[in-house]
């Protein structure tokens, strides 16, 4: 604006814009990892440069289970098409070679000497029709069958068959794609965040979990796994490298009973791939916490499976989940409004290893928390106080009604004092 004006040269104000811009420190973001699974449980794998294509070829039921609809549809639609197609040029033949397209044959048939091997087929046209009623079993009783003919039999009894396989194949498909197991994980829901705070004496990794249906999950179990880049001692690079992590739970059989929802809790011990990773150094992991619930759905038997995965951004440090279930008149009521609500709690910032060597910081991050929430206390206590005592000043100013009058008092040498009551 200035150099536009000429108040200012611009040559001057472009090196000062270009000074103040070297002066000023960048700040690149790294680059964020890909996700191994993504937040709904999707893996998010790209399979190229396959080769042997036909293996997909020899499962072809799974194939077109695993299919997207349009192309199940359009699979379905062409096969029946194809069918007819193919059998109404078989019955087309038939009726030719019979010689029931011979218009000669027409006369003849009135006079009750020639008997066709399929009535009314003396086109291309009425055998396609004749191959839909066949294999839909539709019968409009202008044409059918006569016992002329043995290999039109043959074609019938063997059109039959192909109809009642593809039939077969067909509803099987629908059923699975319709009752897949995912579709019942859609129900099956995790907290948006996980979180690292401190849980009978010892720093916990945990996460929630619910089930949004009624019907339970049986024998449900979770499992959690991390992900990250290694480097062996050898030199070899590991992309995807999975190490289990333990779940603490009491049972042996590490079930859960899912019918409200859980915080699961993975203690940071030794075992743990956590144990040398503070609050300082949280931020810095390339790492990928990948949750797996697996059980078997109550109403049909299936075996279901639910993913979610945590990266380092979304742990939070010295936070603790709401709880959300309460009784009410006797029932136990579920707030699902607050099923990822975290609140902050007081934990220590330096990692697993260094809280077992030197357990005094717990009890000193323990102490400093109760001082402060002591204080809070006092200086809510006071603000209370002050808040009171001023609103007692504003009533009497507001209302001399309230005033105390002052009253004199008389001495017996007659001098008089006065005093507030």
């Amino acid at each position: 604006m200035l150099a536009r004006k000429s108040i200012i040269p611009e040559e001057y104000v472009l090196a000062r814009i270009a000074a103040e811009n070297l002066r000023k420190p960048r700040i690149r973001d790294r680059p964020r990892k890909a996700r191994f699974i993504a937040k709904n449980g999707a893996c998010n794998l790209a399979h190229k440069n396959i080769r042997e294509q036909g293996r997909f070829l020899q499962d072809i039921f799974t194939t077109l289970v695993d299919l997207k609809w349009r192309h199940t549809l359009v699979i379905f639609t062409m096969s029946f098409l194809c069918s007819w197609l193919l059998f109404a040029m078989m019955w087309w033949l038939v009726a030719f070679a019979h010689g029931d397209m011979d218009p000669s044959t027409e006369s003849a048939t009135n006079s009750t000497k020639w008997t066709p091997c399929v009535t009314c087929v003396r086109s291309f046209t009425s055998a396609f029709l004749f191959s839909i009623e066949v294999q839909v079993t539709i019968g409009f009783g202008g044409r059918m069958m006569t016992e002329e003919c043995p290999l039109a039999i043959t074609v019938l009894i063997l059109q039959n068959i192909v109809g009642l396989i593809i039939n077969a194949v067909m509803l099987g498909c629908i059923f699975m794609k319709t009752a897949q197991a995912h579709r019942r994980a859609e129900t099956l829901i995790f907290s948006r965040q996980a979180v690292i705070a401190v849980r009978n004496g010892k720093l916990c990794f945990m996460f929630r979990v619910g089930d949004l249906r009624k019907s339970m999950i049986i024998s449900a179990s979770v499992r959690i796994q991390v992900v990250r880049k290694t480097t062996t001692p050898e030199g070899e690079v590991i992309p995807i490298h999975q190490v289990d992590i333990p779940v603490d739970n009491p049972i042996e059989s590490n079930n859960i009973f899912l019918v409200a929802p859980l915080i699961i809790c993975h203690v940071i011990d030794k075992r743990s791939p956590l144990y040398d990773i503070s609050a300082a150094d949280l931020a810095l992991q390339d790492l990928e916490l990948i949750v797996i619930l697996e059980g078997v759905v109550e109403t049909t038997g299936i075996t279901t499976q639910a993913r979610t995965s945590y990266i380092a951004e979304e742990i939070l440090w010295g936070h603790r989940f709401v709880p959300i279930v309460t009784e009410e008149e006797g029932v136990y009521a579920v707030d699902y409004s607050k099923f990822g609500n975290t609140i902050k709690v007081a934990a220590p910032r330096c990692s697993a290893r260094e809280l077992d060597e030197k357990p005094s910081i717990l009890i000193q991050t323990l102490q400093k928390s109760e001082l402060s929430h002591q204080n809070s206390l006092r200086k809510r206590n006071s603000m209370r106080r002050n808040n009171s005592i001023r609103r007692s000043n504003s009533v009497r100013r507001t209302n001399p009604s309230l005033i105390v009058p002052k009253v004199q008092f008389i001495t017996p040498e007659g001098s008089q004092s006065a005093s507030e009551t």
